[in-house]
């Protein structure tokens, strides 16, 4: 192992290296993700396939498919049909809900807009809110090194972005009304980068993106899904930040993201 990684896995609290154990069959997903042995090294698994442009998976035959624009209110409709130039600029001067009252910036998303990996929180922070990018400050350190962690880099085939793109009062949790109005700008997000895989970090994210109530511990382990792209659920940097002994159980969600990347990737290109 890397001295690099070493200092790493160091600080986010997880050395000893861990391992994941063999999944039982009590623990047997909703939807297993393809069979295959769990990741020894990580940090090369997290890797794009040699071609820049192969193709995306396919979404599942059962999947329900985004809904045309033209079923959707005039507003989200509009930003359904929006490119990234026009989808950055309707973001910047939204005042679609009371969140823009007290904004500072804006806090639209950052990182590789072709990336495989896309990674999405709840909402901006007062330093995100400063500087007008997701996941800055110690919360960010943690998911910069957790990103390292398993070979990947900010910019780099990741993505980050957050359900409101407006900081909530105090930081506390974006209210329903508040996650609607933004809901179809991370909808059309998603749609332009068209990820291999989605990150929920924290409940807040994984129940917007899910459209279900639920608890983090009845959705960590679980390949799930987001209009028939595979998401996965973890804890948010800020929550482990105060939890330390969760950095073990997150470490083990990364591992699993990898393997079912792994995976992702092998059925695209007819490895195995």
């Amino acid at each position: 192992m890397s001295t690099r990684r070493e200092e790493i896995l160091r600080e986010l609290g997880l050395t000893p290296v861990w391992r994941l154990r063999e999944r039982t069959p009590a623990a047997a997903t909703e939807e297993p993700p393809p069979a295959m042995s769990a990741p020894q090294r990580p940090a090369q698994a997290a890797t794009k396939p040699q071609s820049a442009h192969a193709p995306r998976a396919a979404p599942k035959a059962a999947a329900a498919s985004p809904p045309l624009a033209d079923s959707l209110d005039p507003r989200a409709a509009g930003i359904a049909r929006m490119e990234w130039p026009q989808l950055k600029e309707a973001v910047a001067g939204c005042t679609a809900c009371p969140l823009h009252k007290a904004r500072n910036k804006t806090v639209f998303g950052v990182g590789d807009e072709n990336a495989e990996w896309l990674f999405v929180g709840e909402g901006p922070g007062a330093e995100e809110d400063a500087k007008g990018e997701p996941f800055v400050g110690q919360a960010g350190k943690l998911l910069d090194n957790m990103l390292a962690a398993i070979g990947l880099k900010r910019g780099e085939n990741a993505y980050i972005a957050n359900v409101v793109k407006c900081r909530p009062p105090a930081n506390r949790n974006p209210e329903p009304l508040e996650a609607a109005q933004c809901e179809p700008y991370l909808h059309r997000q998603i749609a332009l980068i068209r990820p291999r895989l989605i990150v929920a970090l924290g409940k807040v994210a994984a129940v917007n993106l899910l459209r279900r109530e639920a608890s983090i511990a009845s959705l960590r382990g679980k390949v799930l899904e987001y209009r028939g792209t595979p998401l996965i659920v973890t804890y948010h940097p800020a929550y482990l930040l105060r939890s330390l002994p969760d950095k073990s159980k997150a470490w083990e969600d990364l591992c699993f993201a990898v393997e079912t990347m792994r995976g992702l990737q092998n059925a695209v290109t007819g490895t195995t």
